[in-house]
């Protein structure tokens, strides 16, 4: 049976032209999809019982809620949801009145950046947008949640397709009616799509940059082979970010790495001019790695040297670490274990 959860009202036009069915009909399943979240076609109750009877022949709404729970000491809640035999994890940050959601969109990643869990867990495949926005609804029931940010397992980008299905489902009015103020993509840099999701989307981006010097972030990261970080930042000058819409630069501080004045040099150098915010991060330490992070008053110290440098400079608060929910940590292995696989 085909999922109507993730399809675009435009995907379902489609459907009722196939079925036969008058095409009003679309909108009125967009509603009871995204805005009373019904988990049953027979729950469209303005709908005819005929219709709802062509629809249940071929399609179901799609729930998959989640297999497992666990809960922060700081009150971060990590879930795990089982597609096939797959396993995916996503996390629920909680901040005074705001609720974040960390959504995953690939099981694994391709990026095999040196210092993420999720990169040394290896690339299965791409989650279709039934899959990435059930993670969404099945939360939202439990924690209406208020932003949302797509930096969970794998490249975003390299799943713009069904990403782009996912995003258009969250912020039109026929969908959530989230605004794109409230949701941010991180990519590695994914060239090949960046474009095409800055001009599609109006949602905040996040670039994990974590090293300005070419040779150095390759060797952390091997998206740097393909799409130099260079071509990445001449193509975001193309665009004007100091209006609304947020363009940020994520900074893992590693100790002895990527954090001596060359660094803080290359960046001032690198971005240049561009309306920007750069968000430290602590490393949360991963098995098998070189990597090291620094001291608070090390971090602060980075940080003021940026700022000193006319940057605007945040240290991102560091949740759920503990469960493994915090940034760089998400592998589901911890996880899976007493969940069958069915």
């Amino acid at each position: 049976m085909q999922t109507l959860l993730g399809k675009t009202q435009e995907d379902i036009l489609l459907i009722t032209q196939k079925l036969n069915i008058k095409s009003f009909v679309a909108k009125q399943i967009c509603h009871w999809l995204y805005k009373k979240n019904v988990i049953n076609i027979d729950e469209m109750s303005n709908i005819a019982i005929a219709v709802r009877k062509k629809l249940k022949s071929d399609f179901i709404i799609g729930y998959t809620p989640f297999s497992k729970e666990v809960i922060s000491k700081d009150g971060t809640r990590k879930y795990l949801f089982q597609y096939d035999d797959l396993f995916i994890e996503a996390v629920l940050i909680f901040d005074n009145q705001r609720v974040t959601l960390c959504i995953s969109s690939q099981a694994g990643c391709k990026m095999n950046c040196d210092f993420c869990a999720t990169g040394k867990q290896g690339f299965y495949r791409n989650l279709n947008s039934n899959e990435i926005l059930n993670i969404f609804a099945t939360l939202n029931q439990l924690f209406p949640i208020s932003n949302i940010v797509f930096m969970g397992m794998g490249e975003p980008l390299d799943n713009f397709a069904e990403i782009k299905k996912v995003l258009d489902i969250l912020t039109s009015e026929w969908g959530y009616g989230l605004s794109p103020r409230r949701i941010t993509l991180s990519t590695a840099g994914y060239l090949k799509k960046l474009k095409e999701f800055i001009d599609s989307t109006q949602v905040d981006l996040a670039i994990s940059l974590h090293n300005p010097i070419s040779s150095e972030r390759q060797a952390m990261m091997p998206i740097e082979k393909a799409y130099k970080i260079e071509s990445v930042i001449n193509l975001l000058r193309q665009y004007d970010w100091k209006g609304q819409r947020h363009l940020t630069f994520e900074y893992i501080v590693f100790d002895n790495l990527n954090s001596d004045a060359r660094h803080v040099n290359a960046l001032a150098q690198l971005l240049n001019g561009l309306k920007c915010r750069i968000n430290l991060i602590r490393f949360h330490s991963i098995p098998n790695t070189q990597y090291k992070g620094v001291s608070d008053a090390k971090m602060k110290e980075f940080a003021q040297q940026l700022k000193n440098k006319g940057f605007n400079v945040t240290i991102r608060a560091s949740k759920g670490e503990d469960i493994s929910a915090a940034c760089g940590l998400l592998s589901t292995k911890e996880m899976q274990k007493n969940i069958k696989i069915s």
